[in-house]
């Protein structure tokens, strides 16, 4: 498994470094083969009145997105409490897919490893000509991705396992784009626009 480790306001020690990938290579241990991919992110918060030290993961297991975050006052507490929820999502994935109610030998996609899909042919042209820098609009993030149609149970597990409070997806019957979410008061929402 590829394991990549950032740290944000802070430097990541070899200590740190052998903790992470000691708490994370147990909690990913038992999902060897669903798991090509994980991106740690470990960071520090800048107010020294909040003692906010955050652990967050994104693991690539199968061609699905498995996202977990914890806080907490101490960084080593942070990242035990992570892969812990780390592996309850995982295996709370792997009974899903392995489930009665999906036919025999159904799968996810598999994520082919980086190394199938990097391109070692050397680029002739120059990338920047006829370009211009420019900065993005500092509020705005976009993100790209696939979406195939799915049913709103379907929705409901991805955000479960995405750990948001919303995920966008395309409804399978209807084709149209639906925004489920987690309601403060227990339970899930789902908005979609009105013909």
């Amino acid at each position: 498994m590829k394991l990549l480790i950032h740290g944000r306001n802070l430097d990541i020690t070899p200590a740190l470094r052998d903790y992470t990938e000691t708490k994370l290579d147990r909690a990913i241990h038992h999902f060897n083969d669903l798991v090509h991919e994980a991106d740690v992110h470990l960071s520090v918060a800048r107010n020294p009145r909040v003692p906010q030290q955050t652990a967050e993961v994104t693991v690539f297991a199968n061609g699905t997105v498995i996202r977990a975050q914890e806080r907490s006052e101490n960084l080593y507490a942070s990242i035990d409490l992570v892969a812990s929820k780390l592996a309850r999502q995982l295996r709370r994935f792997k009974d899903r897919t392995s489930d009665h109610h999906h036919s025999h030998g159904h799968r996810a996609t598999e994520t082919p490893a980086t190394e199938a899909v990097l391109n070692d042919s050397p680029v002739e042209e120059s990338l920047l000509d006829g370009k211009e820098a420019q900065l993005p609009n500092p509020g705005v993030r976009r993100k790209y991705f696939a979406m195939p149609a799915m049913s709103v149970d379907d929705a409901r597990h991805q955000l479960d396992l995405i750990d948001h409070d919303f995920y966008l997806f395309r409804d399978r019957d209807s084709d149209e784009l639906q925004v489920i979410y987690r309601r403060n008061h227990g339970g899930y929402g789902v908005i979609q626009a009105r013909n």
